[in-house]
């Protein structure tokens, strides 16, 4: 680098906006939003000196950075140097071209055909189970719906068995919590995170179910279609990355079709919004806080240089707030159909599990509006966790039945 060039990027460096927000603050994490858009109103990137780190607010350039791997990169997906290493091989944490590899068998099972073959057998079960709450009149909505339904799927799915699916709740959330900076919940959640880790690095297929996803890809390991030893990696994947936010999700679903019961009515009048209620859902209120990047080279974004070396955080939810690119962005409007929200994520590393999360959660969305009127919630309860935004408690006081 030329003289010339260092001093530039030092004038670009002194104009970064900068807060002193920190991210993962307690009262952060419980309701984000007006910490994104007073972020969004600084600056595309933000420097967070709490955190150390560049915050991406604004959509185009969430979209840019996660459609360009080379300078964007995987390899610190998290916020602490020991979780990153620990992800290290996974396909989560790695770049193109070994990226690809890795991810061809993940997504080999949760491919449109594949789904295809579940859809019947998921939107039973979801309708059995959405049935036999709204017979009881009152439910708490994410131990009895938003938990019960997506472990089932995902534990029948790759075939786990006995204690496995006793652990995967823990085992999910504890995934999630250690992706966050090194604070308490992170601490607290290593020695959990470390049983799945170690679970998943001694598992063999008998242990799980014939014709299971979860022996599919262990026949793809004796194919020698991925690297040895790499199964219970992918299958880290399905439990580590997919079970919470989906959890999330739903409860989210559950709440915002409570608090507007005008958009739930639109939904049960045309069931064809259904994905389009999922959507705004997932645009309205996401189900992850942030996400890390490694920036592989000075990389200008609005006038603004992030250095080489530096840690990005990648803020979907403020991205998907962003006036710039939803008109009315603070409203939950199920028409709105943001069928390019951001929290899927975007580019190669786009959720893998995106259409299996669809599948439960349509079949969800599809079931309580063909039974239910009008959904009446006590107070929502939120517990404060590192990457992953969800509800703890909500209770369904009555449920009018359709």
């Amino acid at each position: 680098m030329s003289p010339h060039t260092h001093v530039a990027i030092s004038r670009c460096l002194m104009s970064v906006p900068s807060s002193d927000v920190d991210l993962f603050a307690d009262e952060v994490l419980l309701d984000p939003y007006p910490t994104y858009a007073e972020l969004r109103e600084l600056g595309a990137v933000v420097h967070l000196s709490a955190n150390d780190v560049y915050a991406l607010t604004r959509y185009d350039v969430i979209r840019g950075a996660l459609g360009d791997p080379e300078t964007f990169s995987s390899r610190t997906i998290g916020f602490n140097p020991m979780v990153n290493e620990a992800l290290q091989g996974t396909s989560l944490a790695s770049d193109p071209p070994v990226h690809a590899q890795l991810r061809a068998t993940l997504t080999e099972n949760l491919s449109p055909r594949a789904l295809r073959g579940l859809k019947v057998q998921i939107d039973a079960k979801a309708a059995a189970l959405v049935g036999d709450l709204v017979g009881r009149g009152s439910f708490e909505a994410i131990d009895a719906l938003a938990r019960a339904f997506p472990l089932e799927v995902v534990a029948d799915l790759i075939g786990f068995t006995g204690q496995v699916r006793e652990n995967m709740l823990r085992w999910g959330q504890a995934a999630m919590q250690v992706l966050g900076p090194l604070n308490q919940r992170t601490a607290e959640n290593f020695p959990i995170a470390g049983e799945l880790y170690g679970w998943c690095s001694s598992v063999t297929a008998e242990e799980l179910a014939p014709g299971s996803v979860g022996r599919g890809i262990f026949d793809a390991e004796a194919r020698g279609d991925i690297p040895p030893g790499s199964a219970g990696n992918i299958i880290h994947q399905y439990l580590g990355a997919g079970v919470d936010t989906t959890i999330a999700a739903i409860g989210n679903t559950v709440a915002l079709f409570a608090a507007n019961p005008d958009q739930f009515d639109l939904v049960r009048k045309d069931p064809s919004l259904v994905p389009a209620a999922f959507a705004e859902v997932l645009r309205f209120w996401v189900p992850i806080h942030a996400w890390g990047r490694h920036v592989t080279r000075d990389v200008e974004i609005e006038g603004t240089v992030i250095p080489a070396g530096s840690q990005v955080a990648i803020l979907f939810g403020a991205g998907n707030r962003d006036h710039r690119h939803y008109e009315n962005p603070d409203a939950f409007l199920v028409e709105r159909n943001p069928v390019d929200h951001l929290s899927f994520g975007y580019g190669p590393h786009g959720c893998a599990g995106q259409g299996l999360a669809r599948l439960e959660a349509h079949a969800v969305i599809a079931s309580l509006a063909t039974r239910v009127q009008r959904l009446v919630v006590g107070e929502a309860v939120r517990v404060p966790s590192n990457t992953t935004r969800s509800i703890e408690e909500l209770p369904v006081l009555e449920v009018v039945p359709a």
